[in-house]
C-alpha cells in the first residue's frame, strides 16, 4: 500500500474542524473518516495481480543510440486500472521515461513505451516491473512488483568507421582495382599490360614481349589471404580513462577498424581479448558477418583489475595461427609493463611474425608539459616530460627489436594503425 499526496492534503484539511471544535470526539471523527476514505479507495482500486504483462525485448543497440522497450499491460480484472507503471531499468540504460501513468478499462490493453539511451557498453537488464494501482479518489494505491526480465545488449559505437572509406580507397589502389599498380618483393603477380612511358624497365616481361609485337610489363598486387591476429589487452591498464574514454574502448575502436579493413583487403582476421585468461575470441574461419561477430564479442568486455600474463601471449597467438602472421597488440606502454614483459614477449614474437604494438597516449601529458607558469606546474611539466621520454625509449627499443609501434592520442590511434597495416601490405611484408 502507498499513500499519495492527496491523502496528506485531506489530513491537513481535517485540522480545520479540529481548530473550530477542539475536542477528542472531533479527533476521533476525523481519524475514522480518513480511514474510511482510505479503505474505500483501496477496495475500489484495481488489483495489480489481475494484470497480464508482456514484454517486447529491445534486442541490440549501439552505444549512444536510442531504442524503445515496449511493455503491454492487459487489464484482466473488472475494475478500471488507474496506475503508475515503472520499468526497472538500471541507471546506465538511460531510460528517459521509466515511470508512466496508465488508464486501462476492464478487458483492454495498453502499451507502455520506454525510450532508452544507454550510457555504457555491455548487457543491461530490467529484472522487474512495478505497478502502483490507484483508487478513484487517488488517496492510496495498491503496489506490486512483477518479475518480467528484459535484456539489452549495447554494442560498441564504432566511431572510427568514418575512416573506413579513405582507407579502402588506398587498399583498392594497392590491389590493382584503381589506376595505380605496384611491384615489389613479396607481392603476387596480377597481369600483363603494354609498356607506357614512366614504367620501371625492370618490370618488363621479356618472354611475353618476344611473343608479341609490343613491349609488355608485369603488374603486381599485394598478397592476399594472409593472417592478421589482433590481441586486445583487457588487464588493469585498460581501465585507465584517457581523454574521457577508457583505454579499452579506444582499443576496441582501433581493432574494429583494422579488422574490417583487413577483411576487405582479402586477409583472414582473428581477434583475441586476453589478460590472464581468454575473455573473447572471434575466428576468421567462422561463417557470417565478421563485424557483427566482433561487436557482439566486444560488447561485454570490461577491464579486469589484474596484471597481463605476457608469457602466455605467444602461446595464444600460436593457437590461432602457426604460420607467419601480422600480430597487432593493443596495450599500454606505461606502468612498468614494457620492461617486465612486453619487450621479452615482442622479441619472441618477431622471430616468426610481423608485430605491431599500438598504444594510447594521454593528451594531458602535452598540456602538462607546456604549462610552467607556477612552481606546481613546473613539477607537473617535469613529470610529463619524463613520462614522454620513457615512452619514447620503449618505442625505440621495440623498433630495434623489429616491431612497428603506433603511439598516439585516442582519436589518432585507429587511423594510424590502419595506415600501418596498409604500409606493411604495400611493402609485401605480410
Amino acid at each position: 500500500m502507498a499513500i499519495t499526496g492527496r491523502f496528506v492534503l485531506l489530513a491537513v484539511a481535517g485540522l480545520v474542524p479540529l481548530l473550530l471544535f477542539p475536542a477528542w470526539s472531533t479527533v476521533l471523527f476525523i481519524v475514522i473518516g480518513l480511514l474510511l476514505f482510505l479503505a474505500l479507495d483501496l477496495i475500489l482500486a484495481a488489483s495489480p495481480a489481475k494484470l497480464g504483462l508482456a514484454r517486447q525485448q529491445p534486442g541490440n543497440v549501439t552505444l549512444e543510440s536510442h531504442v524503445d522497450s515496449v511493455l503491454t499491460v492487459t487489464n484482466l480484472g473488472r475494475r478500471k486500472l488507474r496506475a503508475m507503471v515503472r520499468d526497472g531499468w538500471q541507471p546506465s540504460a538511460g531510460a528517459l521515461n521509466p515511470a508512466q501513468a496508465l488508464d486501462v478499462p476492464p478487458g483492454e490493453r495498453r502499451r507502455v513505451t520506454v525510450s532508452l539511451m544507454p550510457r555504457r557498453r555491455g548487457d543491461l537488464e530490467s529484472p522487474h516491473v512495478t505497478i502502483r494501482s490507484y483508487g478513484p479518489l487517488r488517496l492510496a494505491a495498491r503496489q506490486r512488483t512483477r518479475t518480467l526480465p528484459a535484456r539489452l545488449r549495447v554494442l560498441p559505437p564504432f566511431h572510427s568507421k568514418r575512416h573506413l572509406p579513405s582507407k579502402l580507397r588506398k587498399l583498392r589502389e594497392l590491389d590493382g582495382r584503381a589506376a595505380v599498380q605496384i611491384r615489389g618483393a613479396g607481392t603476387e603477380f596480377d597481369s600483363l599490360r603494354d609498356y607506357v612511358r614512366g614504367d620501371d624497365v625492370r618490370s618488363i616481361d621479356w618472354r611475353a614481349t618476344a611473343r608479341r609485337t609490343s613491349v609488355v610489363v608485369r603488374t603486381w598486387r599485394p598478397e592476399r589471404d594472409r593472417r592478421v591476429v589482433i590481441v586486445l589487452d583487457t588487464s588493469r591498464t585498460a581501465a585507465a580513462r584517457i581523454d574521457d574514454e577508457p583505454r579499452l574502448d579506444t582499443g576496441i575502436e582501433a581493432a574494429l577498424l583494422l579488422a574490417v579493413l583487413a577483411e576487405r583487403g582479402g586477409d583472414r582476421v582473428d581477434f583475441l581479448a586476453y589478460d590472464r585468461m581468454l575473455r573473447a575470441r572471434v575466428e576468421s574461419a567462422s561463417k557470417g558477418n565478421l563485424l557483427a561477430q566482433l561487436v557482439q564479442a566486444m560488447a561485454t568486455l570490461e577491464a579486469e583489475l589484474i596484471e597481463l600474463d605476457w608469457q602466455q601471449i605467444p602461446g595464444q597467438v600460436r593457437a590461432v595461427s602457426a604460420h607467419r602472421s601480422l600480430v597487432v597488440l593493443l596495450t599500454a606502454l606505461d606502468g612498468g609493463a614494457p620492461e617486465e614483459g612486453l619487450l621479452p614477449m615482442v622479441a619472441q614474437l618477431v622471430r616468426q611474425h610481423v608485430v605491431v604494438v599500438a598504444s594510447v597516449r594521454d593528451p594531458l601529458l602535452a598540456v602538462m608539459k607546456a604549462g610552467r607558469s607556477t612552481a606546481s606546474q613546473v613539477f607537473r611539466a617535469a613529470a610529463a616530460e619524463r613520462a614522454l621520454l620513457e615512452r619514447a625509449a620503449v618505442t625505440e627499443q621495440l623498433r630495434q627489436l623489429g616491431a612497428e609501434v603506433v603511439d598516439a592520442e585516442p582519436s589518432e590511434v585507429p587511423p594510424l594503425l590502419a595506415d600501418t597495416y596498409i604500409r606493411l601490405k604495400a611493402a609485401g611484408r605480410l
